[in-house]
């Protein structure tokens, strides 16, 4: 019993709402990430996740709930094992973060595509109507290889195969920036964060209106 009640408290640590007790008018925003959306190293209320739904709020968009479903070292493979136990309740906007962690490990190009493009897949079968949101990622420019640009491109390519929102560079801004970066270098401290907030925010508040305007269904009798 008492795992059960500290998984279940490490899932509600995980979940920031702007909702009504009304859970039928409840718009769902999942965040599928790795260690950049996670926040490693910050708090969770520093992860820009958190810092959305502060937007959220002083947009207006009171009735949203967003869930931070990301986990350090996360990568594609990884995420498509976790994914079942997150498609259990209605998603609105899935805003997927996932590659880096691949590349760096040099996966190959094509089995990054089909993972993520196999996450997207399974989220639109159970939420046909769900807005998918793609973080596109880029490596360090070292050297100008195929590798390096095929990575770059295969997130533009995925945004328009499935119709989905792309933010161009996730880290637009962050990257390279040792001021908005932890002594790592890789992982942005709470200033980065705050721009990564920003960068999502840019695409995320024209979706969330039209979602949070559209007709709910009409309930059969």
């Amino acid at each position: 019993m008492a795992l059960l009640l500290a998984i279940s408290l490490v899932f509600l640590a995980q979940s920031v709402t702007a909702a009504p007790r009304d859970s039928s008018a409840v718009k769902r925003i999942l965040v599928f990430g790795d260690s950049l959306s996670a926040g490693f190293g910050l708090k969770s209320s520093e992860a820009y996740p958190a810092l959305l739904t502060e937007k959220l709020r002083e947009a207006g968009l009171t009735n949203f709930e967003i869930t931070n479903a990301s986990q350090s070292g996360g990568t594609t493979a990884g995420g498509l094992q976790r994914l079942p136990l997150h498609l259990k309740r209605k998603i609105d906007i899935f805003i997927l973060e996932l590659g880096i962690n691949d590349a760096f490990h040099g996966v190959p190009i094509a089995q990054i595509r089909n993972n993520l493009q196999e996450i997207i897949d399974r989220v639109k079968a159970k939420n046909p109507n769900a807005h998918i949101i793609v973080c596109g990622m880029q490596l360090p420019n070292y050297t100008e290889d195929d590798y390096v640009f095929a990575f770059g491109q295969l997130y533009a390519d995925l945004a328009t195969k499935n119709n989905a929102t792309l933010i161009p560079y996730f880290l637009e801004g962050v990257g390279g920036e040792p001021n908005l970066n932890q002594p790592d270098r890789v992982h942005p401290n709470a200033a980065g964060q705050k721009i990564l907030a920003e960068n999502v925010w840019r695409v995320l508040e024209p979706i969330a209106r039209e979602v949070a305007t559209a007709e709910a269904p009409a309930r059969v009798q």
